[in-house]
């Protein structure tokens, strides 16, 4: 079976599924964990990183700060020899949550037993995303200054 057209594509999939709560993520993955052989290649970690920007006038390199990240690889294997990859960086200090994130990636990559979970969690995750950029077009619209009257004054 495959994925619809309009499905995101894998790149996506971690930012999505880190779009809904943690606790919607979690038991799926954990559920699949107890059905499927979860080995992580890289043990998940959380910590600090810097962010790096370049100024806009002379693209001169600056830190703005530090950010969380967590990060987790794994590889998951399925009763019939079926295997895949899956990963997740994310701007977050949860560890745990990546890995549940980098089981539902490698799950729906490989198309694993599960897998049609792990959509529907990115589907949900692609609505969350849609109707907080809702949200936020609304409070930018609502902020909208117009300038063009400003002009006017002062040449009268």
């Amino acid at each position: 079976m495959n994925l619809p057209p309009d499905f995101p594509p894998r790149n996506r999939w971690g930012a999505l599924l880190a779009q809904l709560p943690a606790g919607q993520v979690r038991p799926p993955a954990a559920t699949l964990e107890l059905e499927l052989e979860v080995v992580d290649i890289t043990l998940p970690q959380s910590g600090l990183g810097l962010m790096q920007l370049h100024d806009s006038a002379l693209n001169d390199g600056f830190y703005l700060g530090e950010i969380p990240i967590a990060r987790a690889h794994v590889r998951v294997k399925s009763a019939d020899g079926q295997e895949g990859e899956g990963g997740a960086v994310l701007l977050d200090d949860r560890a745990r949550l990546a890995r549940a994130i980098a089981v539902l990636d490698a799950v729906l990559a490989a198309r694993l037993p599960g897998w049609e979970a792990a959509s529907t969690l990115v589907e949900q995750g692609m609505a969350a995303h849609e109707q907080l950029a809702q949200t936020r077009r609304a409070l930018l619209a609502r902020t909208h200054v117009d300038f063009s009257l400003l002009g006017q004054e002062e040449d009268e």
